[in-house]
């Protein structure tokens, strides 16, 4: 909440606690945090996923786009010997994202989720070199 600048030298609005409060509730932080690695012949992208079972992760190719989509709905419920709820607690949870691999081999994507990483190995196309030629002049 306190900034290391100084309290005369900063705006401060009496509403910015009550403004990150509601940001916070209504748009919790709900990234699937991904990173993308460049290792020569193809790429190596890293999702955190904790808490997915991997029945729960697909990957989706649609022309020169892959989706992530990662969803679970997770239920506890404890009732009492007349089935009332003593304690309910449901947790929900989804991610989407797109990627661009129009210079990628999608026959050989390959992907393996472990300990809340998913982990897809992208090979790259290989360069076309032009082919050169001779044309004949008329």
């Amino acid at each position: 909440m306190f900034g290391i600048t100084p309290f005369e030298r900063r705006s401060y609005d009496l509403f910015d606690a009550f403004r990150d409060m509601e940001k916070d509730f209504f748009a919790p932080d709900m990234s699937c945090r991904t990173d993308i690695r460049d290792e020569d012949e193809k790429y190596v992208m890293e999702a955190e996923l904790p808490g997915f079972d991997k029945e729960d992760i697909k990957l989706d190719i649609d022309g020169s786009r892959l989706t992530l989509t990662a969803e679970h709905n997770t239920d506890n419920e404890e009732k009492d010997k007349d089935g009332k709820y003593i304690r309910r607690e449901r947790r929900y949870g989804a991610y989407k994202r797109s990627f661009d691999i129009s210079g990628i081999e999608c026959d050989k994507i390959s992907a393996e989720y472990k300990n809340g990483i998913l982990t897809v190995d992208l090979p790259k196309k290989a360069a076309e070199i032009p082919e050169s030629r001779r044309l004949e002049i008329k």
